[in-house]
């Protein structure tokens, strides 16, 4: 069986920190965790789990945090997670099982970042990371904001998942990482762009968001994954600023990338002549997204809702809207499946069976 040390950075975590470590002091061998300044109760909480608590000045850049609480670990292997992560108990029981099988031969071991869940549990965010590392091989972190492990050797992936349950949000703080950097004259990474992007979309800047966006796009280094998302994030740009052009246009750059399209992108076509009341050729990418299936050894962003009820809920509408009730029925039907408790779709149901001779009338709910 191979040893585990877990390795976090901290600050004013006292709402979710205990909530982590419970999902994982029975499985790892040591607990380092490392304060970057927090003045709330986090740090007497941590001192409830382990003796090894250090602390490390914040210097605006969270590779510097991450490599320092690193230095902590005397395990063979490193486990990193934020205080705002937990494992389930399925992923609990897996990690057991996978210390106790791991072979020492394997440098890291991907898993499953599950960074957002919907009201009904469903995964409405996944993409891997490397997450228990080797310490022997010293990787390093790297990136003031947005930062990754920097790994290569022997990687394996794993099914399992490690579930983000973010409780606040921390506006703007990102958003100062990046400008620091611009203040500093720091040459941007085509990741950095893609990351910059992100930030400014969700912070409501959406035309210097698209500015970023189609700097990542225009170099020619760069993660091809990135550039898919970046023209599927413009696009969503676009649709705020009410440019339907643009947003059509951008979703189609992201083939180029993709070579096979997204379901990402097909719902977000599909959508687009939806709101044109174009409803055949909205099924059409709807139906496409619906067939997709999203590939679990990729590293790069899923959105399961796309390839799931999303674009079935969405088809419900359509064929309401062209007054074919029983194909909006059986959509409706699929979304169902995966949504079961969804009050939309149970109103969908009540308004579709009476258009069918069951029950009485209701006004037809979608997504939107």
């Amino acid at each position: 069986m191979v040893s585990i040390s877990l390795c976090m950075i901290v600050k004013n975590e006292e709402a979710v920190l205990a909530r982590c470590l419970e999902t994982v002091k029975d499985i790892v061998d040591e607990i380092n965790i490392v304060d970057t300044g927090s003045t709330d109760r986090t740090v007497e909480i941590a001192k409830e789990y382990t003796d090894r608590v250090f602390f490390f000045e914040w210097i605006g850049n969270f590779a510097a945090a991450r490599n320092e609480s690193f230095k902590y670990a005397t395990k063979e292997y490193i486990l990193y997670l934020d205080a705002d992560d937990v494992l389930l108990e399925e992923d609990q029981r897996k990690l057991k099982e996978l210390k106790e099988i791991l072979d020492p031969a394997v440098d890291s071991v991907s898993m499953y970042y599950d960074a957002g869940t919907d009201e009904f549990g469903n995964v409405t965010l996944r993409y891997r990371r490397n997450r228990l590392v080797k310490r022997a091989k010293n990787y390093m972190w790297k990136g003031d904001c947005h930062q990754y492990l920097d790994v290569f050797g022997n990687i394996i992936n794993s099914e399992i998942s490690v579930t983000h349950k973010k409780i606040k949000h921390s506006v703007g703080r990102n958003l100062n990482i990046y400008q620091n950097k611009i203040d500093r004259g720091d040459i941007f990474s085509p990741r950095d762009y893609f990351y910059y992007g992100n930030e400014l979309r969700e912070n409501g800047h959406h035309e210097k968001a698209i500015e970023a966006y189609n700097e990542n796009i225009a170099l020619k280094e760069g993660w091809i994954e990135d550039k898919v998302y970046a023209c599927v994030n413009k696009a969503d740009c676009y649709r705020f600023l009410g440019d339907m052009e643009n947003e059509l246009r951008s979703l189609h750059q992201s083939f180029e990338f993709s070579k096979i399209p997204r379901a990402e992108a097909c719902s977000r076509i599909g959508y687009i002549y939806q709101r044109k009341r174009e409803y055949k050729s909205a099924i059409f990418w709807y139906g496409l997204a619906a067939q997709l299936i999203p590939e679990n050894s990729k590293w790069s962003f899923s959105y399961p809702a796309y390839y799931t009820w999303y674009p079935h809920l969405q088809m419900c509408v359509c064929y309401y809207n062209m007054g074919d009730f029983q194909k909006s029925y059986e959509h409706n039907e699929e979304a169902r499946k995966y949504r079961p408790q969804d009050p939309r779709i149970i109103h969908n149901k009540s308004l579709l069976e009476d258009k069918l001779g069951i029950k009485p009338e209701l006004e037809i709910s979608s997504n939107e």
